[in-house]
């Protein structure tokens, strides 16, 4: 199961805002938010996978091992792929 603060690192490593994952996840922000909280609060599985599935679908890796929790953003593996950063569109390094 991944964490709120799992979810926060990955949106950061993307540039992405809690409304830009809610849209692309097809969550609602509320729920979202509720999974970010640093209290805990309960969302729905369904919700937590949505998430997960749309932010494995941008690139992000969630990791878990004996000393911790984290994600990781994968590099593209073409030049030709784009990716947002910062509002603006930039290439992937080759």
């Amino acid at each position: 199961m991944i964490t709120g603060r799992q979810v926060r690192a990955a949106r950061a490593l993307l540039s992405w805002t809690q409304e830009m994952l809610a849209e692309k996840a097809l969550v609602a922000l509320t729920a979202l938010k509720r999974l970010e909280s640093e209290r805990g609060l309960g969302v729905h599985e369904g919700t937590t996978d949505q998430v997960r599935r749309a932010l494995e679908a941008a690139g992000i890796l969630f990791i878990e091992s004996g000393q911790g929790r984290g994600v990781m953003f994968l590099n593209e593996t073409s030049g030709s792929e784009t990716r947002r950063a910062k509002g603006r569109r930039v290439r992937s390094p080759t």
